[in-house]
């Protein structure tokens, strides 16, 4: 049974805010609410944990409960990147070197598994924990890969998402003007869309002294997540719109 959304635009829109939100919710529960990063962490994988268990107990695709997950992956990324990088004292650079490594194992021992890459043909049990645990480790990369950029390079929060808004289009252009892989293409997506959604909450919610627009993580995190859920109910919507159409009426899959 499909339980993953289509890929589509709306996806990648409805991505790059929740990522945005992961990054400006968990800054506002370790930082401003001063939880701290390693407690954050434990709350917030606890709660991750919760709704991956439901998300792979459902039958079908349920878009609250799926960006819902997607979310807590986001949001439990930013506090436990923000401990290795900062608490830890590994530094983004050496922090987003571990994660790499993390993730290319995720996705070696998913290759071993014989199960298909591609999300549009995940329906197992197995396979739907590989692509979850690949999320959560590409999340939690995207917040070390975003700091890096928003802060050691000397890119700055705006000059960070510009460089991988860039990187993002030269992906679409890949796309339809050459050969390479289409899943390789939206892995490569879906990584870089978390450190544009670190780079971009940064500069929504940090102070105009650091580069930020100073909106602060509370009032960043409300229009975010008041844009999510307004995308989650348009695409509710749409699902049960599709539902009520005859089978030679439904549209056909769209890939990115």
């Amino acid at each position: 049974m499909k339980k993953l959304p289509q890929v589509t635009l709306a996806f990648w829109i409805m991505k790059i805010a929740a990522t945005t939100l992961g990054e400006t919710g968990g800054d506002l529960l370790a930082q401003t609410l001063n939880v701290g990063y390693a407690i954050s962490s434990v709350i917030l994988v606890g709660l991750f944990l919760v709704s991956l268990v439901t998300q792979l107990r459902a039958k079908r695709f349920h878009p609250v409960l799926y960006w819902t997950v997607i979310i807590s992956t986001s949001t439990a990324g930013t506090t436990m990147s923000d401990f290795m990088n900062r608490t830890a004292g590994l530094g983004y650079a050496k922090g987003a070197m571990v994660l790499i490594t993390a993730l290319a194992a995720v996705f070696l021992i998913w290759r071993f598994t014989g199960h298909s890459f591609d999300v549009e043909h995940i329906s197992t049990l197995r396979g739907e924990v590989l692509y979850w645990t690949a999320i959560l480790f590409s999340n939690t990369l995207g917040t070390s890969l975003g700091d890096f950029l928003a802060d050691d390079s000397g890119l700055g929060y705006s000059g960070g998402a510009l460089l991988i808004s860039a990187s993002l289009v030269l992906i679409l252009v890949a796309k339809y003007f050459t050969r390479i892989s289409v899943t390789l293409l939206f892995w490569t997506a879906f990584v870089l869309t978390r450190p544009l959604g670190a780079t971009v909450g940064d500069f929504f919610s940090k102070p105009v002294a650091k580069g930020g627009l100073g909106y602060g993580t509370i009032g960043s995190s409300l229009v975010l997540a008041a844009v999510l859920a307004a995308l989650i109910v348009h695409t509710m919507w749409r699902q049960r719109t599709r539902a009520n159409l005859p089978d030679a009426e439904q549209p056909a899959t769209a890939i990115g």
